[in-house]
């Protein structure tokens, strides 16, 4: 990216979008990292923060999809900047009816005369308006339907056709629309200090639109305004957190003075779900690798009212170096994972995973759940749980952790969270986006027998 192209915001949400996706595409940036630091950084206020979040999140999840429109009315070869620069506007001309086509056409003409030269800006004007000419060309052109569904839905063909080996094409076709669809801000209200009821009467009255889920009690859905910029949020009342995730700190149940550890715990939504369980007494452990992650913990801990909470700085398969072997009541392993669940909020994973990952996860995944076998006691509860869909990841992990360890049996979930007990299976869950509108999510209860 040359020193010409590389822009700030200046007020203009699409050249703002466009900057994020060439980090995006150049430096394998996190579209969700970028977008909250300029939204911070420039203080953009609540209109063109939304239009920024569904330029940048829309061009990126629709990215094989756009491309498979303009590749015909593309001759010859351009420079990066300007394929965004397509795929932007494109996607507001395709997807976006409230905005009119000669606005997204006259905007794109006017960025590529900033960044490029007119040569540029001709190019682009003439590829988009032969396009609203024209037209697009219809997916059913593409036979192959495992092909169709990977560029209609934009997600690369080797994960569309490993979904449908584990899946199926009716349940993978679901999954990634879905993975489509604009995020729901999901908050935990933190029972410790407020209620439910309490929260969503002082959210109203500032003016926001909540409603309660019918899965998670404690969870609310924010239909309108920044959560992180609520009263109910700065004083600790509520936490940002995807429902799905919600549903480890039930699993695991714990209470009030046992002794549990949060392997994995960065940034802390589960570790302080589980602290406010235990209504702050007993022993809580927030072990994680990464410093920076446990400020994040600490940080979190601390708003939400809690502590009593340990944080530990330590890879999660040398625990047992730094604690005693059955020390605990309760253990969470929130394992890393390919993070083929969190599609919808962070899309730019479709394009940076490869097939070939896979490999390198499942060795660290057996590594935790091994040193956290170590370090339950009998009788002792333990959640694995991932935020991938990924079926070898999930249950072929749990179901190898099983074969090496006879003593730890498979136990059903406690009867609290209601509309989707019954996708249980035998002591494990399988969430996928489309059943609460959330993100992807495992869990899997083991029990330590005597």
């Amino acid at each position: 990216m040359t020193k010409k192209n590389e822009k700030i915001w200046t007020g203009n949400v699409r050249d703002a979008a466009l900057t994020i996706l060439m980090a995006v595409e150049k430096q394998q940036a996190y579209s969700n990292l970028l977008l909250h630091q300029t939204i911070e950084k420039y203080t953009i206020d609540a209109k063109d923060r939304a239009l920024l979040t569904e330029l940048t999140y829309g061009t990126l999840q629709y990215k094989m999809t756009l491309d498979y429109y303009l590749q015909p009315f593309i001759k010859g070869k351009l420079d990066d900047w300007v394929k965004q620069l397509l795929r932007l506007s494109l996607y507001q001309i395709h997807y976006l009816s409230r905005i009119p086509d000669h606005a997204a056409v006259n905007e794109a003409v006017e960025i590529a005369k900033r960044r490029g030269h007119k040569g540029i800006a001709s190019a682009v004007n003439g590829i988009l308006r032969s396009i609203l000419r024209e037209g697009v060309r219809s997916t059913e052109d593409i036979k192959d339907r495992e092909e169709r569904l990977s560029i209609e839905t934009s997600h690369p063909l080797w994960m569309v056709k490993r979904f449908i080996s584990q899946y199926g094409f009716e349940t993978t076709e679901k999954m990634l629309k879905e993975n489509n669809e604009p995020p729901v801000t999901t908050l935990r209200v933190n029972l410790f200090k407020r209620t439910v009821d309490q929260v969503i009467h002082q959210m109203t009255q500032e003016g926001h639109v909540v409603a309660k889920s019918e899965i998670i009690p404690e969870c609310i859905y924010l239909i309108n305004g920044q959560a992180a910029r609520t009263t109910a949020y700065r004083e600790g009342f509520v936490t940002i957190q995807d429902e799905s995730s919600m549903i480890p700190a039930y699993v695991l149940q714990p209470e009030p003075g046992m002794t549990v550890l949060d392997m994995c715990s960065a940034p802390g939504g589960k570790t302080t779900h589980i602290a406010e369980k235990m209504k702050n007494t007993g022993k809580l452990v927030a072990m994680d690798i990464h410093q920076h992650k446990l400020k994040l913990v600490k940080e979190n801990a601390e708003r939400l009212g809690f502590s009593f909470i340990e944080t530990v700085e330590m890879d999660g398969r040398k625990a047992s170096e730094n604690f005693a072997e059955q020390s605990f009541d309760r253990i969470l392993v929130d394992a890393p994972c390919s993070g083929l669940g969190v599609m919808k909020r962070k899309p730019d994973i479709k394009y940076t995973k490869q097939e070939k990952d896979f490999a390198s996860l499942k060795p660290i995944q057996m590594n935790l759940l091994e040193e956290a076998y170590k370090l339950l006691k009998p009788d002792g509860l333990m959640v694995y749980s991932t935020c991938t869909v990924d079926l070898e990841e999930n249950e072929g992990t749990t179901q190898l952790f099983l074969d090496a360890h006879p003593d730890m049996k498979l136990q059903h979930f406690p009867d609290v969270i209601k509309r989707i007990k019954n996708q249980e299976k035998e002591g494990t869950l399988q969430i996928f986006p489309q059943d609460l509108r959330s993100d992807g999510f495992y869990v899997a209860l083991f029990q330590k027998q005597k």
